[in-house]
């Protein structure tokens, strides 16, 4: 199937075919033509599956009739839970739309309310943004939620996980009835069933099998880990790897994320850390950092990176687990992304085994386990039985082909850590309960 079978406008097929885009990936084939259709939907596809495109194009096609609003009432909204998600969707939507004449703005909190207040007092057809930021305009008056005709929920479970559901039937509560809906979602479990029963109405349903779509370009390694000082040394040694382009690392929490950034700073490393303490300015400045190559390792909470889609990430790096499976996938689809190869690494200590279980189950297979000569761990996983392999080719134990000549972790062995572990005794120093924020 091509674009042009879609039954897209000419200015909207231009606009793709500019983009690169010559046949619509499997979650586009189905949720277009039933979007176009104006049948409310709900589709379960993981990150990387073109799912943007996938609601954003009838959209633009929908934004062709025109309509004159009030000011400050937009026609179509679109709830993401993070702001860099919402930015990204906005530049996608621009891209889009290039050809076609529209009005749009992203709403997002950690920035000031002047520019919203002035593009929410003129007539406006899309609004992106975050619910907290939303809500808080549709309460103060300077949004009119009562002529939307399309409602799009991007990564609704994540709005849920985040707390957001109060705050998103709220918002749902202001537009009308009659409007399309659609959701889309990487996980479908009871909670988001319930939800998704009473916002949309005899919806058409999309289930696209990502996940191991997902899998098949990224190889997945796993070292065992006895204490944090372990950890860093580990991390340490990985970020002397010439393969090593660029590299999400991410930490359970936000104090984590300074800490090892600092840390890796101080070794003489690229490092950046991004969380949601950080106002909008500074994610944005660290995320053009990143970009321009100017940081090589960006030590992040989950939440902070979710949505974030930056060409050219070689590595993910797990410094701590996510408790969910799920996200385990979606963390290390940052890297493989658009048919490239990644590398996915991650550490486990005891206390993850719970953890890595469900990992393993999720995905269908063991990840293979590695060994650094000199890093070796003391812990034995009291894990199922696993292949235990030191290295990709199941050699001998050597170092990393792209090691430095020569490198040795900066952490000494038994040294102790900084931070808020400082001080601590060893059986203490396990890898932190994740706090999602």
């Amino acid at each position: 199937m091509t674009f042009s079978e879609l039954q897209l406008y000419p200015s909207i097929l231009k606009a793709v075919t500019e983009c690169g885009y010559s046949e619509p990936t499997p979650i586009q084939q189905q949720a277009i033509p039933a979007a176009l259709e104006g049948k409310d939907l709900i589709a379960s596809s993981q990150t990387g599956t073109g799912k943007t495109a996938a609601f954003m194009l009838p959209v633009l096609q929908k934004l062709y009739t025109k309509v004159k609003n009030p000011k400050g009432a937009p026609r179509v909204l679109v709830l993401t839970p993070t702001r860099e998600l919402a930015g990204q969707v906005t530049d996608a939507t621009r891209t889009y739309g290039k050809y076609v004449n529209f009005r749009s703005t992203f709403i997002l909190g950690g920035v000031p309310y002047r520019n919203q207040f002035r593009d929410l007092s003129r007539p406006i057809d899309l609004v992106v943004g975050t619910p907290g930021r939303l809500l808080d305009h549709v309460q103060r008056g300077s949004l009119n939620l009562s002529q939307v005709e399309i409602l799009i929920l991007d990564e609704a479970d994540r709005m849920l996980d985040m707390g957001f559901q109060e705050d998103m039937e709220k918002i749902i509560g202001k537009t009308p009835q009659d409007r399309q809906t659609l959701l889309f979602t990487a996980t479908m479990d009871n909670a988001m069933a319930k939800i998704a029963g009473k916002m949309l109405t005899d919806p058409v349903r999309i289930d696209i099998a990502g996940r191991k779509n997902t899998l098949d370009t990224i190889e997945q390694r796993l070292h065992v880990t006895d204490s944090l000082n372990h950890k860093q040394r580990l991390l340490e040694y990985l970020a002397t790897d010439k393969d090593l382009t660029q590299a999400i690392v991410f930490s359970a929490t936000k104090r984590d994320a300074d800490s090892l950034a600092r840390e890796l700073s101080d070794k003489g490393h690229k490092a950046a850390a991004m969380h949601g303490d950080m106002t909008q300015g500074a994610r944005n400045r660290t995320l053009r950092r990143l970009r321009e190559g100017r940081v090589r390792l960006l030590v992040a909470t989950y939440v902070a990176a979710r949505g974030l889609d930056i060409q050219g990430i070689s590595h993910v790096i797990n410094f701590d687990l996510p408790q969910c499976a799920e996200d385990y996938v979606h963390r290390i689809g940052r890297t493989g992304r658009a048919g490239a190869t990644g590398i996915a690494i991650s550490f486990a200590s005891r206390a993850d085994v719970p953890k890595l279980q469900r990992i393993e189950k999720y995905i269908g297979s063991k990840v293979p386990m590695l060994v650094i000569p000199g890093l070796e761990p003391m812990t034995n996983l009291a894990a199922a039985p696993r292949k235990k392999s030191h290295h990709r080719s199941g050699g001998p134990a050597k170092k990393y082909s792209g090691a430095a000549k020569g490198a040795k972790p900066s952490w000494k062995k038994g040294a102790k850590p900084d931070g808020p572990y400082k001080g601590k005794p060893r059986s203490e120093r396990r890898a932190p309960v994740v706090e999602y924020r």
